[in-house]
């Protein structure tokens, strides 16, 4: 479909797909096996310009917006999800910064991001605080003109690789969730240090780990915003980064689509190319059909987001719970039409399906994105009478 893109958008699209095809499909089988971090690409993406797309010119980025966004995400995402989210997790660490950063702050740590020179990660979920984050127990005590500190955050990507690091802790505990604050903490500080590399079902190029804070010391100048923001600034980022998700799925999708439709007119059996049968062609129109809707839905949010809307949470969600459970039904079925083929490790749908799972789990839970979009419709209906 034609989506009517502008030329700008278009020259994105068709940048981030040359890396794609170029960079990154050829090695994307050995990242996975050996759970290797995708520095050379990266280095590539910077290369390319494509590190600061979201960041503002005065910044050193490009200054564009979610559509611009999710048009290289897809891209990516369709040679390597692994790949993809190093790259997309990167901007979500720069979120905070972008939305509520001092202009200090932003002049510190947007340019290093926008060349490519850093990488940054969001430090929200702990052991005993998954989608419950109001539970989180990363402590940030005031000591003069300093923060103290405390706390292991789990599963965090980038963990180990970003030099930016924005951490969700709390500043007063007896507050609960409204206590809650954003803080940079650089890689380098005193005090912290990683856990081991995690052993993932996909996305092994991505790196996940702790993050450990041990008496880490930071400058009072790294609170971003101001105390008790922190669950503030945590739903403003995930609203704006949940459509990149959505694009991520999308990527994949459709390259497991065109796996799957390529083999089915080279497979013969019976005769007859596996493609003109009835069986199997209802399983393309049905990938087709949802992958294409999920195209449609996140262009849609992330356009609408552009036009700076007061609020767009249930749309953001919306426009991740889609297209990411249409992500895993169509790997699923890719690998399905493609049978014991599909099934080996030779074939990249086997790795598309193992990498779709994330997603419907990673920058919130698709049962937590049901409730998000329930509640703001129970708001909304509420209203009408």
């Amino acid at each position: 479909m034609d989506y009517l893109l502008t030329e700008e958008q278009q020259m994105l699209q068709d940048l981030a797909r040359q890396i794609s095809e170029e960079r990154i499909k050829p090695v994307r089988a050995k990242l996975d096996e050996e759970e290797e971090f995708p520095w050379d690409i990266l280095r590539d993406l910077a290369q390319a310009d494509l590190c600061g797309t979201i960041i503002p010119e005065e910044y050193g980025g490009l200054g564009l917006g979610s559509l611009e966004n999710c048009l290289v995400l897809e891209q990516l995402a369709a040679g390597c999800v692994g790949v993809a989210t190093t790259y997309a997790a990167s901007f979500l660490g720069a979120y905070p910064l972008l939305l509520f950063g001092s202009e200090e702050q932003k002049q510190k740590y947007l340019p290093p991001l926008a060349r490519g020179e850093a990488i940054a990660a969001f430090a929200l979920t702990e052991a005993q605080a998954g989608s419950d984050a109001g539970a989180i127990q990363t402590t940030a005590v005031k000591d003069g003109d300093f923060y103290v500190l405390n706390g292991t955050k789990q599963w965090i990507t980038n963990a180990g690789e970003a030099e930016v690091n924005t951490v969700i802790a709390l500043t007063d505990r007896a507050k609960g969730a409204r206590g809650a604050s954003a803080l940079v903490v650089e890689k380098s500080d005193p005090g912290v240090s990683f856990g081991k590399k995690e052993k993932k079902m996909g996305i092994r190029a991505s790196v996940t780990r702790e993050i450990v804070l041990e008496d880490v010391r930071i400058p009072k100048d790294r609170l971003i915003g101001k105390e008790g923001l922190g669950f503030i600034v945590t739903m403003r980022t995930l609203d704006l980064a949940r459509p990149g998700a959505g694009a991520l799925a999308v990527g994949l999708a459709q390259s497991a689509l065109d796996e799957a439709a390529s083999f089915a007119k080279e497979r013969h059996q019976f005769g007859a190319p596996i493609i003109s049968f009835q069986a199997v062609q209802h399983l393309l129109a049905d990938m087709a059909t949802r992958l294409e809707a999920a195209r449609a839905l996140v262009y849609a949010v992330a356009r609408f987001i552009d036009s700076k809307p007061k609020d767009y949470s249930k749309e953001a969600a919306m426009a991740k719970l889609f297209p990411t459970d249409m992500a895993m039904q169509v790997t699923v079925d890719a690998v399905q039409v493609m049978g014991g083929h599909g099934y080996m490790r030779e074939y990249p749908v086997e790795k598309m399906m193992r990498d779709a799972k994330i997603l419907q789990i990673y920058e919130g839970t698709n049962q937590i994105m049901r409730n998000i979009i329930g509640l703001a419709l129970n708001k909304e209906y509420g209203k009408r009478k």
